[in-house]
Parts: C-alpha cells; structure tokens; sequence
C-alpha cells in the first residue's frame, strides 16, 4: 500500500516522491505536479500533458476573431445615426469578446481544476480569522 497524503480543505489526495522532491494529486487524472526547489512549490503542471504555443494561439483567435468580424461587419455596414439602436453593433462586439474570453477562462479553470470555491473559503478565513 502507497503512503498518501489527504487535504482538510480541498479534500484531494496527494503522494510525496521525496527523491524528486515532488508532490503529487494523484486523484486527478492526469495528475498535478508541484516541485520543490529548497524555499517554495514551484508549478503546478499535468504530468505527461504539453500545451503549447497552439493553443495559445486558437485560445487568442477564438477570443479576438468573433469581436473583429462583427466590428468589420460595423465599419463596413454602419448603422443610421441617431438611430434607437445604433449603439447595438459595438455592445454586440464587447459582449462577443466578453464571452469568448470567459469561455476560455472557464476551459482554463476545468482544465486545471483550481478549487474557486475552496480559495475564497480558506481567504475569507485568513481575513476575518473564523
């Protein structure tokens, strides 16, 4: 049987590897990994799991693509000025990027699966001390 660790507050179980001095969630496929380098826990990184600059890439194409077109689509197509709804096609565009960047902020978070809820918990302790 393998020695684990278990967290009291995010509730995930963790193995030491103390040779790499390596922590590792090992309830999490694929699981993180945090290193130590003498002073700190550096990283949490997926094991066996590369993102590169691809993904960077379609992550700033898919933020920024949308609101371009529909602004494109604004200059070429103006709407009548003093109009009810001439204010329609720059909202649109804004809440387009909006959107699209919360979309990738929630694949980040789901990629990662950083406890939102549980931070704000342990914060709101370390603040008010309850």
């Amino acid at each position: 049987m393998m020695e684990a660790l278990s967290c009291q507050v995010c509730q995930h179980f963790f193995t030491a590897n103390l040779e790499k001095q390596q922590l590792v969630m090992v309830d999490r496929d694929p699981p993180l990994i945090w290193q130590w380098n003498g002073k700190n826990w550096v990283g949490a990184h997926l094991q066996g799991v590369e993102l590169g600059w691809g993904y960077s890439v379609a992550a700033i194409a898919f933020t920024v693509l949308p609101p371009l077109l529909i602004g494109f689509a604004n200059y070429l197509f103006p709407p009548v000025p003093g109009s009810r709804l001439s204010w329609l096609p720059n909202a649109w565009a804004l809440l387009a990027l909006l959107t699209h960047l919360a979309i990738i902020g929630w694949l980040v978070l789901e990629f990662y699966q950083f406890p939102l809820r549980t931070y704000f918990r342990v914060r709101r302790q370390q603040l008010f001390g309850r």
